[in-house]
């Protein structure tokens, strides 16, 4: 199976999901317009981290923007890893992915685990407590959300129940940009697995965030990687190369997981 991936690098308008979507909008139209078959939004794309208005702003049930996600994904027949979004709910506000096939279909909903107290986020919003697994094009994969890439058990249980790819969403500032190239590389060189990262750019009244949305091999080389600005970021994926990389080095086949308890 062969991709080609746009990660879209939104400068976000700090809590105008109005303003947001619209931009959104133009940017998955480039994204089809490139060829892309999979376009990936950043975290929390409709609103920043504009958290202590989320009472507010943040999406009821996150029927409206899983209503654009749909329609954008069927007009251009792409697939969307739909960033993450402020969903409200009956028992709070979760950081919450959607993920939408060509068909207009969602396919997959998880909303982030790890909550990242330096901003936060554990004030505002309640820890998700959904699988990442899910399966795309036929293919197995996982989505994580900026935090959870801290946490390597967490992504490498997924891998071991057949994900081939990882996709993470992020607004990851920065300050911290070093952390997120490093971690990055070494969860796809540990995973033996593609690594599609899409970051936000731009700043907002707290924060100057670090852009730089990578796709990464399994070999832990970096295909595709923006600056801080504004952008679409491609790469092609082509999940064969995974076997051979694999074999090559069968980190797989010498774990002793009896020993890691």
């Amino acid at each position: 199976m062969k991709w080609k991936v746009g990660c879209v690098q939104l400068n976000i308008v700090f809590g105008d999901p109005k303003q947001n979507m619209e931009k959104a909008e133009a940017w998955l139209a480039k994204a089809a317009a490139e060829h892309c078959s999979i376009a990936v939004l950043p975290e929390l794309w409709t609103t920043g981290y504009d958290l202590t208005r989320l009472n507010e702003i943040a999406d009821e049930e996150g029927k409206a923007v899983l209503a654009f996600l749909k329609m954008q994904a069927k007009k251009h027949q792409l697939q969307i890893i739909g960033g993450s979004i402020a969903k409200r709910t009956q028992n709070g506000v979760r950081n919450t992915m959607y993920v939408v096939n060509k068909n207009g279909e969602l396919i997959h909903e998880y909303s982030k685990l790890h909550l990242f107290q330096l901003m936060d986020e554990h004030v505002y919003f309640q820890a998700g407590e959904d699988e990442p697994l899910f399966s795309i094009d036929g293919e197995q994969a996982a989505s994580f959300i900026c935090y959870d890439i801290r946490f390597p058990e967490w992504l490498r249980k997924s891998v071991l129940q057949g994900a081939k790819v990882l996709f993470v969403v992020a607004e990851w500032p920065l300050p911290r940009l070093e952390h997120w190239q490093t971690l990055l590389k070494a969860r796809a060189i540990e995973n033996q697995c593609y690594i599609i990262a899409c970051n936000r750019s731009g700043k907002d009244p707290h924060n100057h965030f670090a852009g730089h949305s990578m796709i990464i091999d399994p070999w832990g080389t970096i295909l595709s990687e923006g600056s801080e600005g504004e952008a679409l970021v491609t790469g092609e994926v082509d999940l064969n190369d995974i076997q051979a990389i694999r074999q090559r080095i069968p980190v797989f086949d010498d774990r002793r997981p009896d020993f890691y308890k």
